[in-house]
């Protein structure tokens, strides 16, 4: 029997209004570990803005990420998939539409969010992706949380070791 949608997807949807600002975008995602919000509003989806939305539409830009709205840098009408979908399905999908994750949506109503670490990690469980999936989630003590020395500090970037 063929794995479902809702067999590897993530439960749970983080979700903001449309008129939210991208700072308040990211500081969820921040929050929630994750690279993507639904923008939605009455419990209608009306698209996903993603970390890179936030950085290649509006602070590449120079926009100021406290007056911009989602709305105005989401990835309207996103492709959605059904929980009773085959992963086979998510994975045409995606690979279709070139995007990494997908809302996953009954009746209406999104009920979680499937990626590409989700299906590495259930069918290919000792790929390089599924191991970063697995990875424990960053922490935020002063470097970002990449373990990596904050820059210009020996061994971070931008620290050449000469005076």
């Amino acid at each position: 029997m063929a794995l479902l949608v809702r067999d590897v997807m993530t439960p749970a949807v983080a979700a903001v209004q449309p008129d939210a600002s991208l700072v308040e975008a990211a500081q969820l995602m921040r929050a929630q570990d994750i690279g993507d919000v639904l923008v939605a509003q009455d419990g209608v989806l009306l698209g996903v803005v993603t970390d890179r939305d936030i950085t290649l539409r509006a602070v590449a830009d120079g926009a100021d990420p406290l007056t911009v709205s989602c709305r105005s840098v989401c990835t309207p009408e996103p492709v959605c998939v059904g929980p009773d979908e085959e992963i086979s399905t998510a994975v045409a999908l995606m690979r279709a539409n070139a995007v990494r994750r997908l809302p996953v949506v009954e009746n209406g109503t999104a009920v979680g969010m499937v990626s590409i670490g989700d299906v590495a990690r259930e069918q290919d469980p000792g790929s390089a992706l599924a191991d970063i999936s697995r990875a424990a989630p960053d922490t935020w003590p002063g470097n970002g949380g990449t373990g990596i020395p904050p820059i210009g500090s020996p061994g971070g970037p931008g620290f050449s070791g000469l005076r």
